[in-house]
């Protein structure tokens, strides 16, 4: 792995891990603005933030260009809405770690291969394990997280395509401000009733979570997806249960079961023998067909009178 390539995999993680302690930090004003109010503020200070960095001009805003960063602004909403409506129910760690499926579920979308299956299997008993060995657990929780897991897989998807369409992180920006417009009456709703000193205080942990939960991962995730496969990515992505744990701990003093961290790691073991041998297997044809190409002059030489 080149040197460009090892920079891309640590900004990956680099962004999982800040997009897990922003994650953190946001859910301790649960409280003040629930579960809403948070990603409302989340997406107001990613907008602010990455329309101030990238300055979108507005001859390159063509419709055909900005279709797929709308699109994105839509699917964060979901995302982000789903998420933390699930932290709030059942936990950091088991809500990524569910959410993670979405992912997951892609890679093996269609496939046939035996890895693959093996890697459904892990992945059914880790959400066995994660969901089914803690007594009363909320199912509308665990709802919470799956439509957040299929929101993933739809980010994943347009975060590349938004790259391709519009320069810098452009693409990021226009999806962060549709997101935080989508969102606005949660924040307007949110704040109403407050004192002065809970809206300043929910204003600063927003400040804080917004910009390590949405502007910094995005971005990175959108300039690496412009030169990383999206394979590869996703195997990155396996960081994410890991790091949403150790957040959750640390932050929310969220500490998960033997039952559930063996379920966490079945979950992220799954991913990555899903995407990761699928990322190789093409790598492993390009090779041969390269090969194939050298060996093909010297027969037909040998053929020639």
């Amino acid at each position: 792995m080149g040197r460009s390539g090892t920079g891309g995999a640590a900004a990956v993680v680099g962004g999982a891990a800040s997009v897990q302690l922003g994650a953190a930090i946001g859910a301790t004003i649960f409280p003040l603005v629930g579960p809403g109010g948070v990603v409302a503020l989340r997406q107001a200070v990613a907008a602010i933030a990455l329309l101030a960095v990238s300055r979108p001009r507005r001859r390159d805003l063509t419709w055909q260009a900005i279709r797929p960063a709308v699109l994105l602004g839509g699917v964060l909403v979901v995302m982000n809405v789903a998420v933390y409506a699930a932290i709030e129910r059942i936990g950091l760690g088991p809500a990524v770690t569910l959410e993670f499926l979405g992912p997951l579920a892609v890679a093996l979308l269609g496939s046939r291969r035996r890895v693959d299956l093996l890697a459904a299997l892990l992945a059914a008993a880790g959400v066995a394990l994660l969901t089914g060995t803690v007594p009363g657990i909320d199912p509308l929780g665990i709802a919470f997280a799956l439509t957040a897991a299929a929101a993933w897989a739809g980010y994943i998807v347009l975060s590349q395509r938004a790259g391709r369409t519009l320069p810098g992180v452009q693409g990021t920006a226009i999806a962060s401000t549709v997101a935080a417009l989508l969102t606005s009456p949660l924040l307007v709703i949110a704040l109403l009733g407050l004192e002065p000193g809970a809206i300043a205080l929910v204003v600063g942990v927003g400040v804080v979570a917004g910009l390590l939960s949405s502007a910094l991962p995005y971005s990175i995730d959108l300039m690496v997806l412009r030169r990383m496969p999206r394979q590869r990515f996703g195997v990155l992505q396996s960081v994410h249960p890991a790091a949403a744990a150790l957040a959750g701990l640390l932050v929310l003093g969220q500490a998960l079961g033997s039952w559930q961290l063996a379920g966490l790691a079945l979950v992220t073991v799954a991913n990555v023998l899903a995407v990761g041998t699928g990322a190789r297997a093409p790598a492993r044809r390009r090779g041969s067909v390269r090969r194939a190409g050298r060996r093909r002059p010297p027969r037909a030489a040998a053929a020639a009178p």
